[in-house]
């Protein structure tokens, strides 16, 4: 049987925290702090606080009871919450750290990419510290001269390759960094977090990278808060909470597993519960201290006003907000947000972008309606963020993700059939126009309104 690239077998990471060390101390303050001392300590006593250096010293354990195997040639993501183990797990993985308990077996050579820039000397030129960079990371300097061009290439700095790198801006410096780093050829590469620097067009190539270095059969452990590179680099991945592993399995299942968990631990909001009728709302609220508008509900409805258990695509929806406007002579701005469970924003929309002008409230409740003609989103979870304000800008109430919605599926075209295409966030409301290729054929048009769609096969059989 094919002995696993890397092996982990109950891995444990322990630290002291909390031992607080002192320097030297000169004759007035060790006077200062015997005559003090009994004092401070009876205090501490009083209040319940620890008393000596042995009740400030506690452990944590980064990582406790972690164990998986992964095969040659396997990518695998890992992802959770800052301080879930993840940096400690590649440490141990590079042997930069020793585990507590436990052991880890590696059968292959192992690249590192833990922290981008690490080893550059500010004095040396751009080619000087590739040469040092890349010796730090593993590479011999025959490795370095055979991919020389293809680093600078990269980096996109030749014209400043002889130049001190402390003279470098910052996006120069990652570039360099990240391009010496994804040259490495180890058969094992330990990934964490390394794919958000330079700019937009750099992060694409270095994408591009990763991928490449994926097709081409290494073996991957990848660490990202971004849950897209995650599903789109990683067939496998584990799902790390407080130090132990909470979900091993296929990207998009863990990554759902993951979103889930953060909804679920975050805490309860101390204001008053929306009434949303197609599920339980989370709340992060972000109040402005001038009390001015603040909303108080939330609610979906059909077009006649009936409270909905469910949003349909392609269905007409009314979202009701819900506010109390706590002082006379206001000319509001409402307006709300859609975002998908991994963060990217559907769509934006307000009453000032929309061209509608607010009448002047006075105090008291009321409620204003955001009227859907169709809503255009495939079937998933989604979270819609709100808030209410006046030109400037200025915020009078803010709530980030306050609700979470789910859409269900439907026959959104007509046709009795549906996208099987996951990856996609919209659907359009279109129509297709087609002309018979024979001369002089009259052009054909159908469209497709709200429950009718012609046939497209037997259109251009006519």
């Amino acid at each position: 049987m094919k002995q696993p690239a890397i092996r982990v077998v109950d891995v444990g990471k322990e630290y002291h925290i909390g031992l607080q060390r002192t320097g030297r101390r000169t004759l007035r303050e060790s006077i200062v702090d015997a005559v003090t001392g009994p004092i401070r300590r009876t205090a501490k006593l009083l209040r319940g606080q620890a008393t000596s250096a042995a009740d400030l010293d506690a452990s944590y354990w980064a990582l406790r009871d972690v164990s998986f195997d992964i095969s040659h040639g396997d990518v695998v993501g890992v992802i959770g919450r800052n301080g879930a183990g993840k940096s400690t797990l590649l440490k141990i993985l590079s042997q930069i750290t020793e585990p507590t308990q436990g052991y880890v077996e590696i059968r292959g050579r192992v690249g590192s990419l833990l922290e981008v820039g690490t080893g550059f000397h500010q004095e040396l030129s751009g080619r000087e510290n590739i040469y040092l960079n890349g010796a730090i990371l593993g590479m011999t300097k025959r490795e370095i001269e055979r991919k020389f061009d293809e680093i600078v290439s990269f980096a996109e700095i030749d014209k400043f390759l002889d130049t001190p790198v402390k003279h470098y801006s910052s996006g120069m410096y990652v570039r360099l960094a990240f391009s010496v780093a994804a040259h490495l050829e180890p058969e094992i590469l330990l990934v964490d977090e390394v794919l958000s620097v330079g700019d937009v067009s750099f992060q694409k190539k270095c994408l591009g990278k990763m991928d490449q270095v994926r097709r081409s059969g290494r073996t991957i452990l990848f660490v990202s808060h971004n849950m897209a590179t995650i599903e789109n680099l990683c067939p496998r991945t584990i799902v790390f909470r407080e130090g132990k592993i909470a979900y091993i399995g296929p990207s998009k299942e863990a990554v759902k597993f993951y979103l889930q968990s953060m909804i679920e631990n975050e805490p309860a909001s101390d204001g008053e519960l929306f009434d949303n009728r197609s599920e339980n709302p989370e709340h992060r609220k972000h109040r402005s201290n001038e009390r001015v508008i603040s909303y108080t509900g939330i609610e979906f409805r059909s077009p006649e006003g009936q409270p909905v258990q469910f949003v349909l695509s392609g269905e007409p929806l009314v979202i009701r907000l819900r506010y109390h406007a706590h002082k006379d002579g206001v000319r509001p701005i409402f307006g709300i947000g859609i975002e998908t469970e991994s963060g990217t924003v559907v769509s934006r929309v307000s009453t000032w972008l929309c061209g509608v002008d607010i009448p002047v409230l006075r105090t008291g409740e009321g409620y204003i309606d955001l009227c859907l003609d169709s809503v255009n989103l495939m079937p998933g979870r989604y979270f819609l963020s709100m808030w209410v304000g006046a030109m400037g800008p200025v915020i009078y109430d803010s709530i980030d993700r306050g609700v979470a919605f789910r859409v269900e599926e439907s026959d959104f075209y007509g046709s009795g059939r549906s996208s099987q295409d996951k990856s996609v966030i919209m659907m359009l409301r279109c129509h297709w126009e087609c002309s018979t290729p024979e001369e002089g054929t009259e052009k054909k048009e159908w469209t497709r309104d709200h429950r009718q769609q012609a046939n497209v096969e037997d259109l251009l059989r006519s």
